[in-house]
């Protein structure tokens, strides 16, 4: 019987622990950066979020949120306004002085890295499943992840064995207008590369071309992301304000891909190995669906 009541005692204790230790998380969330805030949404902690920034569009029920803006322009002001307990973002989130605003007011910021490769992933899910009490949730979605990955390297591979791997370029713009081109050391070349293709773009990050140096690079494939535009619409504003595009191979070929200029911001996200997919099957098109 002593046994007994003491067992119990025990898992009351445990129990009361584990309330404890929630109690102590965080329950009002403010994210900035697309990647991140699905990734809080698929470990579970949707339901913590009290605001997010205007990159953050998936899924779609965080439109329902209140916005703080773009996340590199964000105030104080409008933050503080949802009496977070933390704001999470990457380095890319600021202004600064806006950060120490934030922080002055008792608010936890957490800044996590958006340099896109696994071991940062890993990292960033790893400091998010902890702020979420999700560790396990963590732990499982990052080996699905890693699994997906293989898979896609494994389909691509077989895909190079009968197709030469395409010359891209990846543009992103709005409305149309004179876009950016993704070079090295981001998600967009990151996602170039694993769908199978050959970033035409030698520079480091996101930097504007003249169109003729575009032209001259003569990309077999075209991806575009447009933040301002989708589908028919954005299609034809990058060509009309930039016509001299129609006198690439991609145009000409009519191997012009549109993506979600989301996926791009924030880090590696949960949606990313199925815009892999997607990206190899035009970069492949004779083995498209394998």
């Amino acid at each position: 019987m002593r046994l007994s009541t003491h067992v119990a005692a025990l898992c009351v204790g445990l129990l009361a622990s584990c309330y404890a230790a929630a109690a102590e998380l965080p329950q009002r969330w403010v994210s900035a950066g697309g990647a991140l805030s699905e990734w809080v949404s698929a470990l579970g902690g949707e339901s913590k979020l009290v605001g997010v920034d205007t990159t953050s569009q998936h899924p779609q029920s965080l439109k329902a949120l209140p916005s703080i803006g773009y996340q590199r322009q964000l105030s104080a002001e409008g933050i503080l306004s949802l009496r977070p307990q933390i704001l999470i973002g990457t380095e890319e989130m600021g202004p600064p002085p806006v950060l120490s605003q934030v922080r002055s007011a008792g608010v936890q910021v957490e800044l996590f890295s958006a340099q896109p490769d696994l071991p940062t992933l890993q990292a960033n899910l790893q400091r998010l499943g902890k702020l979420l009490g999700a560790q396990d949730r963590a732990a499982q979605l990052l080996l699905a992840y890693q699994q997906q990955l293989e898979q896609q390297k494994v389909r691509v591979t077989r895909a190079q064995l009968k197709e030469k791997s395409p010359g891209v370029l990846m543009l992103l713009g709005h409305a149309g207008g004179k876009p950016l081109i993704a070079g090295k050391d981001t998600a967009a070349d990151w996602l170039l590369q694993r769908a199978g293709g050959h970033n035409l773009a030698t520079h480091s990050g996101y930097k504007p071309f003249s169109v003729e140096s575009l032209v001259s690079l003569d990309p077999d494939v075209l991806v575009f992301a447009d933040r301002a535009l989708t589908g028919d619409a954005a299609r034809a504003a990058l060509f009309k304000e930039n016509p001299i595009l129609s006198s690439t191979r991609a145009a000409k070929d009519e191997r012009v891909i549109e993506l979600d200029p989301t996926l791009l911001v924030g880090g590696l996200g949960p949606r990313l190995p199925d815009a892999l997919k997607s990206l190899s099957d035009g970069f492949f098109p004779g083995s498209a669906g394998q």
